[in-house]
């Protein structure tokens, strides 16, 4: 009888605490919907890469996120070069939304063009070209009464190479920056 009351209370418990747990599945991940001020922005990027940055959002959660610019990866392997990609990214929520800005969290998946030079040995002409995977993860600061954003994200890449010694080459990449928004 005594080892009957424990699995009834444990029992009682865990229907009553059923409601609770689907509430919380109800609630939105970490926040409020994120919706944009603007449809195009373009700006300035700075870490890895270093370039123009763009965005244009196709609905109020997800965008195409694009750069140009040069890569130098002088940490580990010396090598700098013209930097070309594009990320479809998703605006899940805003972690705060303040009469000021919004602060949206952000992950995406896309891809990347690296025509870069080796610098390790000078007096080799040692070109090389990357086609990446992108996944960039990160917040921006999207103000509410000036059309601008800034942003911090860092970013996970695998490489492959081709005309070149390395074959695969999976790193982090760190940036951020500051777009104006057009419209």
């Amino acid at each position: 009888m005594h080892s009957r009351i424990p699995l009834f209370v444990l029992a009682a418990l865990s229907l009553a605490s059923a409601g609770d747990a689907e509430a919380r599945r109800a609630r939105k991940l970490g926040g409020d919907k994120y919706v944009a001020n603007g449809k195009f922005g373009l700006g300035l990027e700075l870490g890895a890469p270093f370039g123009i940055n763009g965005k244009y959002f196709l609905s109020d959660d997800r965008a195409l996120n694009f750069g140009v610019g040069t890569l130098y990866d002088n940490y580990y392997d010396d090598r700098d070069g013209l930097h070309l990609y594009l990320d479809y990214m998703f605006h899940p929520f805003s972690i705060t939304n303040q009469p000021a800005f919004q602060m949206p969290f952000f992950v995406g998946i896309g891809g990347r063009v690296w025509s870069f030079d080796d610098r390790r040995n000078r007096f080799a002409d040692d070109e090389g070209l990357a086609f990446g995977v992108r996944v960039p993860i990160g917040i921006a600061f999207d103000f509410n009464k000036v059309p601008l954003d800034v942003w911090i994200q860092l970013t996970f890449v695998a490489d492959l190479f081709f005309g070149y010694d390395d074959r695969f080459g999976p790193h982090l990449e760190g940036s951020i920056g500051i777009r104006y928004w057009f419209d």
